[in-house]
């Protein structure tokens, strides 16, 4: 069997990986026409950053896995084609900000349908709205001389920074297919790959409507866990209460559970917002306001609790940053990942820059060329600075400003680092990482989310 990936981003890269690993008899392709991509996932720097995913692709790589730009033979040669392309949010016309942008699904439907002969299945691995999967079949039939085609959906459950893990171990495998015959055999070929090393109670089957929606509502779910929680922590702060308390009181409540309670100064990366706005763009479309706007609610929380962590920067800081310089500690949206689609990290580098502040940023996985561009778009501004670790950043800062949880942030030398700088010295942990008692003892004044500030000790 051979199969091809369209794709060969944060997606299509670690998911063909795990599948060429897990089944050595296939031959896994991934194709992209981004030449440099292509060239560094045939390096020894990957383009993504993910524990574990270079030992994986280093295993098949040259074997039966294999990354190309030559998109028109692997889609010529393969049984079996993932599209696994980006799906951004509009920015103009008809949904902008909210619709999905599904012009690279469709030009990728349409190479498809050019150079397809005999059967092949198509699986859309992109996250998409419901019913993308009908206008798949229209244009492959459509344009397609000798091409059979069937259209599945298997949407992507990863979460970036443990991604290889969900891939080895994941909670399911969903895969939705037309009820046909022809569907259900073309369902059977996928599930019979993942049953490589997924147990079959795990790859759940369902109708093609019914997956592509599972994939907008499993993150919209998520991401409501985090908005809701967020908004609790700006009453603990108010009250006294302490959101990591609360969240572990209900979270022992077996209806409610643990995960996504973790208060923080917002949720970003590539899906959760863009399938929420997309979500709520599909309510609108299909006559259900009320349900659009609960579910907008969710995003206009996360985009309030961002700017609501800079404005206590500056509310504490008495009520001026002009001049004063905010050590900004990670910029990626979340730990053990480069990925900063969405992070929480452009709104409070672009607030605290808005009110005159100079800002220095370190993060240990993300270049300095993407963190400006992500601040800064083509503009230049000589108060934002990228350093090269976080001593450099704190040295001389008036406040401390932890964005994302690197584990190196939690033992950093901080009685030096206060030493450094201008009194009173202030850290504003946006997640709660670090050691608020040993803080305080050293003399920083400390402003959790979602707890009492306190200051110095003694």
């Amino acid at each position: 069997m051979n199969i091809c990936c369209l794709g060969a981003g944060y997606v299509g890269g670690p998911t063909m990986a795990m599948i060429a690993a897990k089944c050595p008899e296939i031959t896994v392709t991934v194709v992209d026409t981004n030449e440099e991509r292509i060239a560094k996932w045939n390096s020894e720097e990957l383009p993504v950053y993910e524990p574990g995913l270079y030992e994986i692709v280093c295993q098949s790589r040259g074997k039966n896995l294999f990354f190309s730009t030559d998109v028109d033979g692997a889609i010529r040669k393969s049984d079996i084609i993932f599209v696994s392309v980006g799906t951004p949010t509009k920015k103009q016309g008809v949904g902008a900000g909210r619709a999905a942008d599904l012009r690279y699904v469709e030009s990728a439907a349409r190479r498809i349908a050019e150079l397809a002969e005999g059967p092949k299945i198509i699986v859309e691995k992109s996250t998409i709205p419901v019913k993308t999967a009908e206008a798949l079949h229209t244009i492959l039939r459509a344009n397609s001389k000798s091409g059979q085609f069937q259209v599945l959906s298997n949407p992507e459950f990863l979460a970036e920074g443990t991604a290889m893990e969900d891939l080895q171990d994941p909670d399911r495998v969903l895969i939705g297919g037309e009820e046909t015959e022809a569907g259900r055999k073309a369902v059977q070929t996928l599930v019979d790959v993942y049953a490589h090393w997924i147990p079959r109670e795990k790859i759940i089957t369902t109708n093609l409507w019914s997956s592509e929606l599972s994939k907008l509502v499993a993150n919209a779910f998520l991401a409501q866990r985090i908005s809701s929680i967020n908004s609790i922590s700006a009453l603990c702060e108010a009250t006294g209460a302490d959101v990591d308390e609360v969240a572990n009181a209900i979270g022992k409540d077996s209806r409610i559970g643990s995960k996504f309670l973790k208060a923080s100064v917002g949720f970003g990366g590539s899906c959760f917002q863009k399938d929420i706005l997309n979500l709520t763009y599909l309510c609108q479309h299909f006559g259900l306001p009320e349900v659009a706007a609960y579910w907008e609610s969710v995003v206009r929380i996360n985009d309030w609790q961002k700017h609501r962590f800079t404005a206590r920067i500056v509310k504490e800081l008495f009520n001026t940053i002009t001049g004063k310089r905010i050590a900004v500690l990670g910029f990626a949206f979340k730990k053990d990942t480069n990925d900063t689609r969405e992070t929480a990290a452009i709104a409070v580098c672009q607030d605290l820059l808005a009110e005159g502040a100079e800002v220095l940023v370190y993060d240990p996985k993300v270049p300095e060329s993407l963190i400006r561009f992500d601040v800064l778009g083509s503009e230049t501004n000589e108060n934002l600075k990228v350093v090269g670790s976080a001593e450099e950043a704190c040295r001389g800062a008036h406040a401390i400003a932890v964005l994302t949880e690197w584990d190196e942030f939690k033992d950093l030398p901080f009685a030096e680092i206060y030493e450094s700088m201008p009194k009173p010295a202030f850290v504003f942990d946006g997640r709660n990482i670090l050691p608020h008692a040993k803080l305080r003892s050293v003399g920083f004044r400390v402003f959790p989310i979602g707890k009492a500030s306190t200051g110095p000790v003694g």
